[in-house]
């Protein structure tokens, strides 16, 4: 029989987290449902905690290569049979009414996606806290593409709409051939939503807390490099290409290119100072003064010491030639 729900895990380095989240997906209550482990490659016993339960629980895939959280959560999207996809990662967890919750507002609403509020857990002793205002949520009722780009506006977002964990209608995904991005290690969730969204897809809002989000330090998705986001600038003109956009939609697109090409600035300009590399620094703040903005206080009077100390010495060499 067909599962109401497919549960995509994708796992790397997981063996520590693992069994919470698989526990969460069998947890599930007024849905049936079915697990796939996608194991990426890992280097510990993430393997062995996903194959010490029964088959026809979790089922397990090990990919012969490294292909990153898209190319593993594709692995498992090919997979599943369910009539809905969730994708967990593997060091989150899910409450028990989730998927019903989500799946019964979707199907109510005749929408192939749906969303839900988060709770956030940090691994550091920090309370726990809620992602998104609830009476927010309560008050959009559904994302449009537009509502959605805004929403994924980087370092500036009031509301990060990237965090969110999306149900897709499998049959929706199937139809319009939507996968993963496999060239992006972060921003790919962005982009298979944005995907959906633009192909048609409705998606509805579940304002309850049902995704449970831990914050590991040195996670992936909290360390942000420039390589990850100049692949997200490409995969972004990728998606401009390929699908139209309403005018609402191409405003927040706009907005989101700027927040890019300023992150890009801003993250090139940390890597100069890490470097060392004074003039380099200086110089890429002149050239994006915008940039700067987006740097913590300790970083920012640093700069300016550094700049200070620059044009002094600057200003001694000139008096020095001319003497």
């Amino acid at each position: 029989m067909q599962p109401d729900v497919s549960f995509v895990i994708a796992a790397y380095n997981a063996e520590a987290t693992l069994d919470r989240a698989i526990a969460g997906a069998i947890a599930q209550r007024g849905v049936t449902v079915e697990i796939i482990v996608v194991d990426d490659q890992s280097r510990d016993g993430t393997l062995d905690v996903a194959r010490a339960y029964p088959q026809d629980i979790v089922k397990v895939v090990a990919l012969p290569a490294n292909r990153g959280p898209g190319g593993a959560r594709n692995a498992g999207l090919d997979l599943a049979r369910g009539r809905w996809v969730a994708v967990l990662d593997s060091d989150d967890a899910v409450h028990p009414d989730r998927l019903a919750a989500m799946i019964a507002r979707a199907e109510a609403a005749g929408a192939v996606i749906a969303v839900d509020n988060m709770r956030v857990v940090r691994e550091d002793g920090t309370p726990d806290d809620i992602m998104f205002p609830t009476g927010y949520l309560e008050g959009l009722g559904e994302i449009s593409l537009a509502d959605y780009i805004a929403g994924n506006l980087v370092f500036e977002s009031r509301f990060n709409f990237g965090y969110l964990k999306p149900i897709f209608q499998r049959r929706f995904l199937a139809d319009n051939r939507l996968r993963y991005d496999e060239e992006l290690r972060i921003g790919e969730d962005y982009i298979l939503l944005a995907s959906a969204l633009a192909s048609g897809g409705r998606c509805v809002v579940e304002p309850t807390v049902g995704y449970v989000y831990h914050i590991r330090a040195g996670s992936i998705s909290r360390v942000l490099e420039l390589h990850h986001v100049e692949a997200m600038m490409r995969a972004d003109a990728a998606f401009a290409a390929a699908y139209p956009m309403d005018t609402g939609a191409q405003a927040a697109f706009a907005r989101r290119g700027r927040s890019l090409r300023k992150a890009a600035s801003f993250l090139a300009l940390v890597q100069h100072i890490k470097a060392r590399a004074l003039l380099k620094a200086i110089g890429a703040a002149l050239r994006d003064p915008a940039a700067v903005r987006h740097m913590s206080m300790p970083i920012a009077v640093r700069l300016r010491r550094v700049a200070a100390r620059f044009a002094v010495g600057a200003g001694r060499r000139s008096m020095r030639a001319i003497s």
